[in-house]
């Protein structure tokens, strides 16, 4: 069986240019990390603080979620934004799970041994799906989250590109101050069309 080479994100225009921690828009807008999670701190507190006026502000924290393994960080981050923000967002997983039939049985000395099999469940869901999937003014949003030197494979690309041909949007976030550039012009150019 021949596998095709799927092109590459680059050449697909999925991703921003980036350089560091840092990303530009088409108008030269950047946002850093420091100021991207200082944006959504401030988003959270504003959001605690109307849910629990009772709460002294000392005792106001941000999620615990927010820190550790990069994608699972960055992946919670950008999931907290979009509700916070009043949209709908929800995580995507399509690994399957591990089906184990075996058993612990004793010989006739006592001895433990495992007998019978375990077996890997291949996961019901599109292949290449995105990691979040979202509903932003009643747009859909397929959002894709890549840390480190993490690429899109060849599912991935062709998941993105049937996507955006049945006019959907999909992302490619690589930190939270390029989720923030793209979620910015996407809500002003709503903001824009909606205003003519």
């Amino acid at each position: 069986m021949k596998t095709k080479k799927a092109p590459s994100a680059d050449a697909m225009n999925l991703d921003l240019s980036r350089r560091k921690d840092r990303y530009f828009s088409e108008n030269n807008q950047i946002i850093s990390e420091k100021e991207a999670n200082l944006r959504l701190k401030n988003l959270y507190l504003a959001n605690h603080r109307q849910k629990f006026p009772s709460i002294p502000e000392a005792c106001r924290c941000t999620p615990a979620a927010w820190t550790g393994k990069p994608s699972n960080a960055l992946t919670r981050k950008v999931i907290d934004w979009l509700r916070l923000s009043g949209w709908h967002a929800e995580r995507v997983s399509n690994t399957g799970f591990l089906k184990d039939d075996s058993r612990i049985v004793y010989d006739c000395i006592g001895r433990p041994r495992r007998i019978g099999s375990t077996k890997w469940i291949k996961g019901s869901g599109t292949r290449g799906t995105s990691d979040i999937h979202a509903s932003i003014a009643g747009r859909s949003v397929f959002i894709e989250i890549k840390t480190g030197a993490d690429k899109m494979s060849a599912h991935q690309v062709e998941y993105a590109q049937k996507v955006r041909n049945a006019g959907a949007e999909y992302w490619i976030v690589r930190t939270f101050g390029d989720f923030l550039l793209q979620y910015d012009a996407f809500v002003s150019s709503l903001k824009n069309n909606c205003h003519e």
